[in-house]
């Protein structure tokens, strides 16, 4: 066994591999940008070598600079996490040339399965069913615009050595082929150094479910089932789970037993997944195989049993699989959601800055349920413009898919995060909605639920009566505490009252309390609910029973009461006295300022380019300006017809959030 092994990434894979290894008694080597100096995975590792400036092409996807760290350190093996080099032949031939172990396949498998276009040649010639779509490469945008019409729209624009979302644009026209065309290309020669792009149909109402296998180098494969990746965001995964709520045995042993051929057709070892989407009929099309682990492997793991950066450790280093396919059952099920630094609120755009607080869900694991948390960030960390905005990966266990959903429902409940703008009412949104529960979704789920984007969540009457009761006796709490204060007058003692008026969503609630030392019996209307918790004022999150459940609040003080966050809702609760309450309704209501007239930059980002000059007619959904941002090309698009007076940035300029970017008339 491997003595040493260097990990070629950062962020919540490093410290993932870190920790298996330092498990297995390996001692770890970590690599840092200038951005990472301080990063997680450096503090975790037992070594860290610095491999340059912050941009990936500058540092970690370099590959002198990582065989340099290598010869530094003596690393035996390196492990290249997902992304960065994990799906690059050069560097898998790099490691060979020097006699270093590479954590993942060979070469000649990475070059045939690891490129998009090269694979699913080899599936067609394996009569795997595929995708209709061109698989030669394409030179300009014009090209592009003709095969597309060749295929049909809509079509998918992607990049051949892409991954994660990047470099993929879907378009369901000329203009939008022509434009998704540079844009894919542009993110793929800047995220992966390679702009090679094919097209292929787009496949609507599809389901997205991928197949991880396992292979050794003594002729040995297995599948360790599936996982349901349908819930996305502009092809970007954002709940995983496992198994598929949709398949059943006899299609999960068709695509496990087919996956298994393809890999073994290519001679593969380690971890791989193979990708597949599913139509209404069960009916499956090969998409591609990721010759690496993928983000999104906990789930399989918590399902199996099986630690798979383990498995691709001893594989690496020359050991059988341990396992057969028959010893691989499904044990439970598992949900994953990607946590990520993109403002809900800003149609998800990314945001960065200092991460003021954070404290994930303690992790646990009992024979009924379990939380785990991969994260690459710590409180007071920074999160970078330069990477990926995922911040973590928290899963859930239990052992059916509803328990699944209810421990993950209370976990970003309990998850507190300060600092930047993040997905978290977004996933806790999905968690509550009925087509998820259902469990009858499609890749296009996002899209058809939230066709205006997040806009934040209507609480059900019955969850906002459980928030009045909560809030409410938190609220006296608070005041009792108040009115002990030392060094009162006597005779000026101050009452609290039992009466008093809660406000939240536009409705309006006179609540009675009647506190006793365990807790408060709050009446609201005709129901009286029993409250208790050991909340003190003050602390950012309030878990308390409620009629007997669970309630899990963040909460932060306001005049006159609380800012209440719950199960994807952002709420202004306001409890007053009847008194208060009265006057409360006679004041007129503050309205938000009128910026109609300017293009705000919804991110920290830098200005690509500028699409429009002075005096430019512009009109609803024409472009203005390209921002980038977390490897990211984002269009901004005028919200009406309009006149250009002013433009105050241009074309290399790094802009804050709300920096204004050009001025209409």
């Amino acid at each position: 066994m491997f003595k040493k092994i260097l990990i070629a990434n950062r962020g919540e894979i490093a410290c993932r591999v870190i920790k298996t290894a330092r498990k297995m008694g390996i001692q770890t080597v970590a690599i840092y940008s200038d951005a990472d100096r301080n990063a997680l995975h450096v503090q975790m590792a037992d070594e860290a070598v610095h491999i340059g400036p912050p941009p990936a092409n500058q540092s970690y996807i370099v590959i002198d600079k990582v065989m340099d760290a290598i010869k530094q350190t003596g690393a035996e093996a390196v492990h290249p996490g997902y992304g960065f080099l994990s799906e690059n032949p050069k560097f898998a031939e790099a490691l060979d040339a020097a006699g270093v172990s590479f954590i993942g396949p060979p070469k000649g498998a990475i070059e045939a399965m690891g490129d998009k276009i090269t694979s699913k040649k080899i599936a067609q010639d394996a009569e795997v069913s595929t995708v209709p779509g061109y698989m030669g490469l394409i030179e300009d945008a014009k090209e592009a615009v003709k095969i597309s019409n060749e295929i049909g729209y809509p079509v998918m624009i992607k990049a051949s050595a892409g991954g994660g979302g990047k470099g993929m644009r879907i378009a369901w026209n000329d203009d939008e082929a022509r434009e998704g065309f540079q844009s894919s290309k542009n993110e793929a020669a800047s995220s992966f150094g390679d702009d090679r792009i094919f097209i292929e149909k787009f496949v609507t109402q599809p389901r997205h479910i991928e197949i991880q296998v396992l292979c050794d180098g003594h002729g040995n494969a297995v599948y360790l089932h599936e996982r349901e990746c349908s819930i996305q965001r502009r092809n970007q995964k954002v709940i995983e789970e496992a198994p598929s709520p949709f398949l059943d045995e006899a299609t999960r042993k068709a695509m496990g037993e087919q996956s298994v051929a393809l890999a073994q057709a290519v001679g593969y070892t380690s971890a791989g997944t193979v990708e597949f989407i599913v139509d209404g009929d069960r009916n499956f099309y090969f998409l591609e195989m990721n010759t690496r682990l993928q983000v999104e492997h906990p789930v399989t793991e918590l399902i199996t049993g099986v630690d798979l950066v383990e498995q691709m450790i001893r594989v690496a280093a020359g050991e059988k699989l341990p396992f057969q396919q028959s010893d691989l059952k499904i044990n439970g099920w598992a949900m994953e959601s990607r946590l990520y630094a993109e403002d809900p609120y800003r149609n998800f755009l990314p945001s960065i800055g200092r991460l003021v607080r954070y404290r994930p869900p303690a992790e646990e694991a009992h024979e009924t349920r379990a939380v785990r948390n991969d994260t690459g960030v710590y409180e007071g960390g920074e999160i970078s413009m330069y990477y990926d905005p995922m911040i973590a990966k928290l899963c859930t266990w239990a052992p059916d898919r509803a328990a699944a959903i209810e421990e993950m429902r209370l976990a970003l409940d309990g998850f507190e995060l300060e600092g930047i703008g993040h997905n978290l009412p977004f996933l806790a949104a999905v968690y509550d909605h009925p087509k998820f529960t259902s469990g009858n979704m499609t890749t296009a789920f996002i899209e058809e639920e939230y066709p205006d984007g997040f806009e934040g969540v209507t609480l059900p009457d019955e969850t906002c009566i459980r928030i009045v009761a909560a809030t409410a006796a938190m609220h006296r709490l608070g005041e009792v505490r108040r009115a002990r204060i030392s060094g009162t007058m006597d005779n000026h003692e101050r009452t609290v009252g039992d009466d008093w008026n809660v406000r939240l969503q536009g409705q309006s609630h006179d609540v009675t309390i009647s506190a006793d030392k365990a807790g408060a019996d709050v009446t609201v209307g005709d129901r009286t609910l029993r409250v208790e918790s050991d909340w003190t004022p003050g602390d950012p999150l309030a878990t308390l029973m409620v009629d007997g459940a669970p309630l899990v609040l963040k909460v932060g003080k306001i005049s006159g009461g609380f800012r209440v966050r719950y199960r994807g809702a952002d709420l202004k609760v306001h409890v007053r006295s009847p008194r208060q309450a009265e006057l409360a309704a006679l004041m007129p209501e503050k309205l938000p300022p009128d910026t109609s007239k300017f293009l705000l930059c919804p991110m920290p980002g830098l200005i690509v380019k500028v699409d429009v000059t002075p005096g430019d007619e512009v009109q609803e959904g024409q472009a203005l300006c390209t921002i980038e941002a977390m490897k990211m090309e984002n269009i901004l698009r005028a919200e009406k017809k309009g006149v250009v007076k002013k433009i105050n940035a241009g074309a290399g300029d790094s802009l804050a959030v709300d920096d204004v970017i050009m001025e209409f008339e």
